[in-house]
C-alpha cells in the first residue's frame, strides 16, 4: 500500500516573536551604550595603589604564648608580663594596627592567660584574638 504524502502549500512560519526578540535586543544595545558614554564623560580623580609587584606585606600578628607551666613567651622567646607589657606598648606606638594572637595551653591556670590579656589591655593593642579548638565530642552541641 503506498502511502500518500500532503503537502501544505499554505506552509506559514510565525516571525512576530523573532522580530519582538530582535527589537528587545536593539534597545538593550542602544540603552547599554549610553550608559558608557556617561561613565566617559564624568570625571574622577582615581586613588593610587602601588604596581602589582610592590604590594604591601600583610601584616604578620604577634604570638603570645602561655605554656602549661605558665610561662609566658612573645613570639617564641621567654618574657616577663613587664617586659610584654613593655614592648607591645612600644610596638603599638611604632605601628597602631598591631595584631596580638594570644595561644593559652589548656593545662595551664587561667592566672597566666589573664595576665596576658592584660597586658596587652595595658599596651593598648586593639586587634587581639586567642586561639581556642572545638572539642568534637559525640552528641555535643555548641550554644
Amino acid at each position: 500500500m503506498p502511502l500518500k504524502v500532503a503537502q501544505d502549500e499554505n506552509l506559514n512560519l510565525n516571525l512576530t516573536p523573532m522580530i519582538d526578540v530582535v527589537f528587545l535586543l536593539v534597545i538593550f544595545f542602544m540603552v547599554a551604550t549610553r550608559f558608557t558614554e556617561a561613565e566617559r564623560n564624568i570625571e574622577l580623580e582615581l586613588p593610587q595603589v602601588p604596581a602589582a609587584g610592590e604590594a604591601a606585606a600583610p601584616i604578620k600578628p604577634r604570638v603570645i604564648t602561655v605554656t602549661n607551666e605558665g610561662q609566658t613567651l612573645l613570639d617564641g622567646e621567654p618574657v616577663a608580663i613587664e617586659e610584654l607589657t613593655t614592648r607591645l606598648a612600644d610596638e603599638v606606638r611604632r605601628s597602631p594596627d598591631v595584631q596580638v594572637v594570644i595561644n593559652g595551653d589548656a593545662r595551664t591556670p587561667f592566672q597566666a592567660v589573664a595576665a596576658a590579656l592584660a597586658a596587652c589591655r595595658e599596651a593598648r593593642v586593639e586587634d587581639l584574638g586567642i586561639t581556642v579548638e572545638l572539642a568534637a565530642k559525640a552528641g555535643s552541641t555548641i550554644r
